[in-house]
């Protein structure tokens, strides 16, 4: 006979949705004891952040290597790495980040100063994606953290490896009453979204995106979404053919194309299809070897439910490179599609994985009208040096972020919004404007007792209106 089975909360999921109203009442706690203001608790948690991915980077990077077998090289330079340097940013100029900021005080209201005072929201939650599962929750706790929160982080069950890490050493390094880690998948982050915080920040796709915008629109919550969307790429026939190569297929390709800001798709005329194509080509034996299967620098398909939607996008494709695929071990070859349906799901969704639509236009200048055809995208790159296109492209476009004439180099300069619009998202983050975001900047004007005038009070006369109108 088997026993009764025990409810109480000892399975994981049930011990992690039993964690989350205490934990937030925690946080709350903290945050209003004002410890998470002082300058040297934010500066102590973003090195002890720092100190975090210095000391367990091994047991990182074997995580990201489990979850989607990223290289040492891309861990480093796109999620460990690319964290040391934002960390070093933001200590670096943390204490002017926080300090007032003085503006201008016009006439009327003189004598007087005014200026905007920096504070921080109070408990905020953080929702991080799969695709870079250190980076997309660190990258905003980081900032959240210099501002003076405290925060919940859900990192995605999908990076199952990662997020069990970041549970497990958060704890470890991090203040455990500021800064919580929850685990789970759709029922925790349900519950999560139940709850009232002062500030929610999602990464992920836009159906999430529009369920978090709605529990969050209950509480009158601020939210930052970053989303994702079709990110075009065209080139230019003045481009250079070989660097032009070699930098998309290093965007599109880094993490076998399940990055937000891979290039979804590419414009080109059709008299230079087949240079470009045999340049990707040979950029790609050049990067990836002969067998691109067998290269230990190319990632994999992060599970098998991803695995056979990309799958299904190649049937009936006329592919001109790769498509070759392997389920067993979530392995799709980097693969070119030559002028696929524009109705198709190919062109109307977000592909996120290692697939290149190359769409051929009679004419470069069409690519803009194409481009302005579809919701705004998360990014755009153009690759040209015809100065007249490419200020064409910059002035009659949209998009969250534009690169001219490289891949995502955008995202490596902290002085530098990341962010999307429209579809792809609102609000930015990285370097102040992370900083920003997860702050207040509170009005404050200080006046003196002197030198009170008459003016704006009534009894009002033709004199005080007109000096008034003069005044103000």
């Amino acid at each position: 006979m088997n026993p009764t089975p025990d409810n109480s909360l000892t399975h994981p999921e049930l011990e992690q949705l039993g964690q989350i109203t205490p934990g937030l009442a925690r946080l709350r706690r903290t945050f209003t004891s004002g410890h998470t203001r002082d300058y040297a608790w934010r500066l102590g948690q973003l090195q002890q952040l720092k100190k975090m991915l210095v000391e367990q980077q091994s047991d990182i990077q074997g995580a990201l290597k489990a979850d989607l077998n990223k290289c040492p090289a891309e861990a480093w330079s796109s999620e460990i790495g690319f964290l040391i340097s934002d960390i070093e940013h933001t200590t670096k100029h943390l204490k002017k980040w926080m300090r007032r900021r003085k503006v201008s005080t016009p006439l009327f209201a003189q004598p007087g100063n005014s200026y905007l005072l920096p504070e921080p929201l109070g408990v905020v939650l953080i929702i991080g994606a799969w695709n870079y599962p250190l980076q997309l929750v660190l990258a905003p706790l980081l900032v959240a953290i210099a501002a003076g929160n405290c925060a919940m982080l859900k990192p995605s069950e999908l990076a199952a490896h990662t997020s069990g890490l970041l549970a497990r050493l958060i704890p470890q390094y991090l203040d455990a009453s500021a800064i919580m880690v929850v685990e789970g998948a759709v029922e925790e982050t349900t519950a999560l979204l139940a709850q009232q915080f002062d500030h929610i920040f999602y990464t992920g796709g836009e159906t999430v995106g529009r369920i978090v915008m709605a529990a969050a629109a209950k509480h009158l919550t601020p939210v930052t979404l970053e989303l994702g969307g079709k990110s075009p790429c065209i080139v230019h026939s003045s481009a250079d053919i070989e660097v032009t190569a070699a930098r998309i297929v290093w965007s599109k390709w880094m993490n076998a194309g399940q990055t937000c800001v891979a290039p979804d798709y590419v414009l080109v005329e059709k008299n230079q299809s087949s240079k470009l194509i045999a340049a990707i080509q040979k950029k790609l034996t050049i990067f990836y070897g002969p067998c691109v299967k067998d290269s230990e620098d190319y990632g994999r398909i992060v599970n098998h439910r991803h695995f056979l939607r990309l799958s299904g996008y190649l049937q009936g494709q006329n592919i001109v490179c790769g498509g070759e695929t392997d389920e067993a071990n979530l392995y799709i070859a980097p693969t070119i599609i030559l002028d696929p349906a524009l109705d198709g799901p190919l062109m109307e969704q977000e592909i996120f994985g290692p697939i290149l639509p190359i769409v051929t236009l009679d004419d470069i200048n069409q690519s803009i009208p194409f481009v302005n055809k579809r919701s705004k995208p998360l990014a755009l790159y153009v690759y040209t040096q015809d100065k007249a296109f490419e200020n064409a492209v910059l002035h009659n476009t949209s998009a969250g972020s534009i690169g001219v004439n490289d891949g995502f180099m955008f995202m490596v300069n902290p002085n530098l919004p990341f962010g999307g619009v429209g579809n792809s998202g609102m609000g930015s983050y990285h370097g102040q404007f992370g900083f920003d975001t997860f702050s207040h900047l509170k009005t404050v004007m200080k006046r003196s007792f002197k030198f009170d005038s008459s003016l704006r009070y009534p009894p009002y006369s033709k004199f005080k209106l007109a000096m008034l109108k003069k005044l103000l």
